[in-house]
């Protein structure tokens, strides 16, 4: 009826035999100890906002391989892709892809088209149509 094995149920009687109800309220599961202390978290922090060039990687991009590389190096500590992502949602940090964008891109020149040419454009486009 509850879709319980028979022993799970004289496990509760024997509980509830022992404690009464109060040993039958659910009890949150602790999960694993952390690898890392709320210390070392800190410190990691810090670390990646120094950003990956500085610590020896080609471009300005982290990736969680990147990410997981720099805490075994500095704390000795190894991390699957998995619990590196679970560690920096921890931390708050958020997956963003960095925007692709011209080095030599004329933000005046693009404010200038957008504002001079663009409606000009766009008219002669609905008067075709």
């Amino acid at each position: 009826m509850l879709g319980v094995s028979p022993g799970a149920i004289s496990q509760w009687k024997t509980a509830y035999q022992r404690a009464g109800p109060e040993a039958l309220k659910a009890k949150p599961h602790p999960g694993p100890k952390p690898k890392l202390t709320q210390r070392q978290r800190q410190k990691l922090e810090l670390l990646l906002l120094k950003g990956p060039v500085a610590h020896g990687y080609p471009t300005d991009l982290w990736t969680l391989r990147r990410i997981a590389e720099v805490i075994e190096e500095h704390f000795g500590v190894s991390y699957d892709l998995s619990g590196v992502w679970h560690l920096l949602k921890g931390l708050g940090w958020s997956c963003q892809k960095p925007e692709r964008r011209a080095r030599e891109r004329d933000e005046a020149a693009i404010a200038s088209w957008r504002r001079e040419d663009w409606p000009r454009i766009k008219k002669r486009a609905t008067k075709r149509a």
